[in-house]
C-alpha cells in the first residue's frame, strides 16, 4: 500500500500528543516532517515536548523548529489548559531525538515536498504561521500539495475570544493566508472536537494500552479540555481522523473567511453554512462526527502503539 506523505505542524500540548501518535503509528501515513511551533505553550516547550514524545514513541521522523511567534501579533498561549510546560503530569524518558535548528521549518517543508514522490498533505494542529509562510515563500510548490488539513476555527462561539477559536486567534493573518491560498483544505472546527469525547470508561481502556496508553491517561488527568467525569474533548485528533477515517464525519463544502481587522473579533472564522457571503466554497468543513465511530477508531488507533 502506498502511504500518504504528510508534514505535521504542531504545538504539543496534550491533544497534539495524541494526534501525533495516531499519525506515527498509522499504516496509512508516512510522517516525513514534524515542525513544533509556538501555540499552546512557548516554542521552547513545544520543541522539548516533541522530542520527549518521539523518544517515548520510539519514532524518529525529521523534526525542524518552527516559528516562535505569529506573523504580526503578540504571542498568546493556552497554558491554563495544557499546564505550564504543556506536558505536565508524566515523567518522560530523557529525549534521544534532537530538533534541527540550522534551517527554518518552512525551508524544510520545501525540501520534503520536493524530495517526495507524489503529493504531500500538510496537517496543521496549531497556529498556521509556518504553513502560511510556506504558501507565501514557495508558490511553485503548491502543485505538489494534495491538501491542507487543519483543526481550528468554530462554527459559532469561540474558546479564546467571544468568536475566535485558539488556533486561529493565535495567528489570524496566517489562517487567512491559508484559506485564501486556493489549495484543497479540510477543517475540523472546535465544536466537532467537543462531540469527539473520550468518556471515562474509554480512558480506562486506554490506560491499559502499554506505556503510551498509560502516558495518555496520566496526561488526561491534568488536561482541562473536559474532565474524566464528563469526557475529554479530542480536538487535534480530528485532523488525523479527517485524513484516515473521513467516513465518521458529516462534511460540507463551503466558504471560510477569517476576520483579521475586527477590534474584538480577530481570528473569528466565518464558516458560511447558509451562503450569506455569496462567495465560492474554499474548504470542506466537518460539521459533526459520529461519537461511536470516533471512539472505536480512536481506541483501535491507540492500540496500534502496543
Amino acid at each position: 500500500m502506498n502511504k500518504k506523505s504528510v508534514i505535521i505542524s504542531t504545538d504539543p500540548g496534550i491533544d497534539d500528543a495524541v494526534a501525533i501518535a495516531l499519525a506515527l503509528f498509522s499504516e496509512q501515513l508516512d510522517v516525513k516532517l514534524i515542525c513544533p511551533i509556538f501555540g499552546n505553550v512557548s516554542l521552547e516547550n513545544t520543541k522539548a515536548n516533541t522530542e520527549k514524545l518521539l523518544t517515548l514513541y520510539g519514532k524518529a521522523p525529521r523534526v525542524v523548529l518552527g516559528s516562535h511567534r505569529p506573523l504580526l501579533r503578540k504571542p498568546i498561549n493556552a497554558s491554563e489548559v495544557h499546564g505550564k510546560t504543556g506536558m505536565d503530569g508524566y515523567s518522560f524518558p530523557e529525549p534521544t531525538i534532537s530538533t534541527e535548528q540550522s534551517l527554518t521549518a518552512v525551508a524544510a517543508m520545501h525540501e520534503v515536498v520536493n524530495q517526495t514522490e507524489g503529493k504531500t498533505t500538510l496537517i496543521g494542529i496549531g497556529p498556521l504561521t509556518d504553513i502560511a509562510l510556506f504558501i507565501h515563500l514557495y508558490p511553485q510548490d503548491l502543485e505538489k500539495i494534495e491538501q491542507i488539513v487543519v483543526m481550528g476555527g468554530s462554527l459559532g462561539r469561540g474558546n479564546y475570544g467571544v468568536l475566535s477559536e485558539f488556533n486561529f486567534a493565535a495567528d489570524p493573518e496566517a489562517a487567512k493566508m491559508v484559506f485564501d491560498s486556493g489549495l484543497a483544505i479540510q477543517v475540523a472546527p472546535m465544536e466537532v472536537g467537543r462531540q469527539a469525547k473520550v468518556m471515562p470508561e474509554v480512558s480506562e481502556k486506554i490506560k491499559e494500552l502499554g506505556k503510551i496508553g498509560d502516558m495518555f491517561y496520566q496526561l488526561f488527568s491534568k488536561y482541562r479540555g473536559g474532565s474524566f467525569a464528563t469526557g475529554l474533548s479530542m480536538y487535534d485528533a480530528l485532523a488525523i481522523g479527517l485524513v484516515l477515517n473521513p467516513e465518521m464525519f458529516e462534511i460540507v463544502n463551503t466558504r471560510v473567511e477569517i476576520e483579521t481587522t475586527g477590534a474584538l473579533t480577530a481570528g473569528a472564522s466565518l464558516i458560511d453554512l447558509k451562503g450569506y457571503l455569496k462567495l465560492p466554497a474554499n474548504a470542506e468543513v466537518a460539521i459533526s462526527v459520529d461519537p461511536e465511530q470516533f471512539e472505536k477508531w480512536f481506541v483501535e488507533s491507540i492500540a496500534k502503539t502496543l
